[in-house]
């Protein structure tokens, strides 16, 4: 099989020849450009940085072609782009200053080179009346975001020979709402104010599906997943309760993973970090396709067995390379046999696609990076 060929029959049911490896093509199966540039040297890869959405205070690499072969990615990526002003801004700020996205939320530069969200617009907000005076609100319309994107997914499509994953910057309603108020202060709003938060959610929704429209339009057929995703969950447990989550956000991701469904053949790539095992049986019955990124280090879901078991046939998994340990500490043979175990539990009769736990971060050797793509590629095989 080729690559393409590969994903589509995992996403059909299918066992396929080799189990799929997604690296490189999205902030949540990324490489971080530090880590990235020592891979290019480690493996003799001659090609220019460049940064996921040409935004280098994301930190994270966008491989090109010659990287994503080495690192042997069956997936392509296809990706909006943030609006021209935004970066005619951005690249004209004071050095070091506040990065100001286009929703009017940021990120501040902690140490150098290091950008953490700090800049919450709505910070003090909690009715729904501040929604509706906010005037930071991102025009979705503006055609810089996506002009692009369908010529960059028919040049994939045309070489058929990878899978194609379509990945819109949006954050998602969840993670946005926590970019524009704060972490901490939207999480006890939902509890304090909930009629303010489900209303601030149902805004975020508004938008990300307006945008997800015109990049489901520019795509065509010539797009097999779509990601989105909201994190949820914590070392051991959720944010917020499983009631909570079924009555106030629930209803958001159905509607959003039901829009894209209405609009696309494409799989929906639901990412969600934490323990997030009470969830699995929501995120089936609403249609999610491929769960990612299975954070072994996360209470639940480091019983892979049990996972499999449970929910193995209903819906693929993506993910499950240890980021917390093994990648970044373990010797090159520690993560050939990590990923061989992962594999051997996951990839059982199919319904796995590797990759790492979430991006692959700036502390990890270059030499684990290749472990671990090597390693899908000698154990992978059915």
């Amino acid at each position: 099989m080729n690559s393409r060929e590969r994903v589509r029959t995992v996403l059909n049911g299918g066992v396929p020849d080799r189990v799929p490896l997604v690296i490189g093509v999205s902030n949540a199966t990324g490489i971080k450009m530090k880590t990235y540039q020592a891979v290019k040297d480690l493996a003799g890869i001659s090609e220019p940085d460049a940064y996921l959405y040409d935004w280098p205070e994301l930190g994270t690499a966008a491989p090109g072609e010659a990287g994503l072969a080495r690192l042997r990615s069956d997936v392509r990526g296809v990706r909006d782009r943030f609006p021209a002003r935004t970066y005619e801004r951005n690249q004209n700020r004071a050095a070091h200053s506040d990065y100001i996205d286009s929703w009017g939320s940021g990120a501040k530069e902690i140490n150098p080179g290091d950008w953490f969200p700090g800049v919450h617009p709505l910070a003090g907000a909690t009715s729904v009346d501040e929604i509706e005076a906010y005037d930071g609100w991102p025009d979705m319309d503006d055609p810089s975001r996506y002009a692009h994107v369908a010529e960059s997914a028919s040049a994939i499509a045309s070489r058929g020979e990878h899978a194609i994953m379509a990945t819109p910057w949006l954050l998602f309603p969840l993670e946005r709402a926590f970019a524009m108020q704060g972490m901490d202060t939207f999480l006890m709003n939902l509890a304090a104010y909930p009629d303010f938060a489900v209303a601030l959610l149902q805004k975020h929704l508004e938008l990300c599906k307006k945008l997800m429209g015109h990049m489901l339009r520019a795509l065509g057929d010539n797009v097999d997943i779509v990601k989105i995703g909201d994190d949820l969950g914590t070392q051991d447990n959720l944010m917020i309760s499983p009631g909570m989550y079924r009555e106030l956000l629930l209803p958001i991701h159905a509607d959003f993973v039901r829009f894209i469904k209405d609009n696309s053949a494409a799989r929906v790539f639901f990412h969600t970090d934490g323990d997030v095992f009470d969830l699995i049986p929501d995120f089936i019955d609403m249609g999610v396709d491929i769960l990612n990124p299975i954070q072994t280090s996360a209470g639940r879901m480091s019983d892979l067995d049990r996972l499999k078991s449970e929910y193995g046939g209903q819906i693929v998994f993506c993910g499950a390379v240890d980021t917390h340990r093994i990648l970044p500490n373990g010797s090159p043979d520690e993560v050939r046999a990590e990923v061989k175990r992962v594999i051997d539990i996951l990839g059982r009769e199919g319904g796995y696609m590797a990759a790492s736990v979430h991006t692959i971060m700036n502390d990890v050797p270059p030499r684990n990076v290749l472990a671990m793509v090597d390693a899908v590629e000698e154990f992978g095989w059915y």
